[in-house]
């Protein structure tokens, strides 16, 4: 029979275990990050979250963001920028779910307080055709099962009081940081498989830039940063929303990630992306006021 004192051991290293390490935030935790989402101001820290963690959070946060914005529209794959991931300290992507309102028509002005942590990334959109996108191996199969690719630039949101705390499953909690976005003019895929190759070779090669109204450039980067082929990102989406009994729907919208830093934005700036390499490819432009 264990002695009192050992039972006391026992029940210390537990409590110690357990506030050594962070759990899936409480509802009443969620309830309050929700409302700071709601009022634009900084929440409180979400650090050392496991990937469990995270996902369990993910899914708190959504159900309730499914009762204040509705309908998902689709889902954006983050940290799929080798660059981005080591902001956050880790080594592979999250994802979160897209809602309706939050994608914006090319050319908006939005204020540059749209959110607690506002931040401004180029990005790409692709809309799914088939079901069979779900079972993706290969940016071709990806290619197969998308009918449009649209040029994006992001505005994410990351919600907290000091976002550099937040690790991939921080991010993963937050939804990813999804708050609006702004589409350009979408690229139809091309309908044979020749045209497709060389399209897939130009999503990899493309160079991709943020300039501002001046024409200085911000940032950007090369397609082929997002998981060796940005048709890659889809690829993992589609593994990781299985695991969690989900799948991508035709119609639905997927945010590839971001093919430049994170930066914030300022009332009075104008932020153009450009998709250099890519045949079709319109400018995405966003202001801020």
């Amino acid at each position: 029979m264990p002695t009192k004192q050992t039972l006391m051991t026992v029940l210390l290293a537990v409590t110690c275990a357990t506030s050594a390490s962070a759990q899936c935030l409480t509802d009443a935790q969620v309830s309050d990050l929700i409302a700071n989402y709601v009022a634009k101001k900084p929440a409180a820290n979400i650090e050392g979250l496991s990937d469990a963690d995270g996902a369990c959070t993910r899914a708190k946060v959504n159900s309730l963001l499914a009762q204040r914005l509705g309908k998902v529209v689709g889902y954006k794959a983050g940290l799929t920028n080798p660059a981005v991931q080591k902001r956050f300290n880790t080594d592979k992507p999250v994802w979160g779910k897209l809602y309706e309102g939050m994608v914006l028509a090319n050319g908006a002005a939005v204020d540059a307080a749209f959110g607690a942590r506002p931040l401004f990334e180029a990005d790409m959109l692709v809309r799914v055709k088939s079901a069979q996108i779900n079972q993706a191996k290969t940016p071709m199969q990806v290619l197969e099962a998308i009918d449009q690719v649209i040029p994006f630039i992001e505005l994410p949101d990351l919600l907290v009081q000091a976002p550099p705390k937040l690790n991939g499953a921080g991010v993963s909690a937050i939804n990813v940081g999804a708050r609006l976005g702004v589409a350009g003019a979408p690229l139809a895929v091309p309908a044979y498989r020749a045209e497709r190759y060389a399209f897939l070779q130009a999503l990899a090669d493309m160079q991709v830039s943020l300039t501002d109204g001046a024409g200085t450039r911000l940032g950007g980067g090369k397609g082929s940063d997002i998981l060796e082929h940005p048709l890659n990102a889809v690829v993992w989406l589609a593994q990781a929303l299985a695991q969690e009994g989900l799948a991508m729907q035709p119609g639905d919208l997927i945010s590839l990630g971001s093919f430049s830093p994170l930066l914030p934005p300022k009332a009075g700036l104008s932020v153009t992306a450009t998709f250099e390499g890519l045949p079709g490819a319109e400018p995405v432009r966003v202001s801020f006021k």
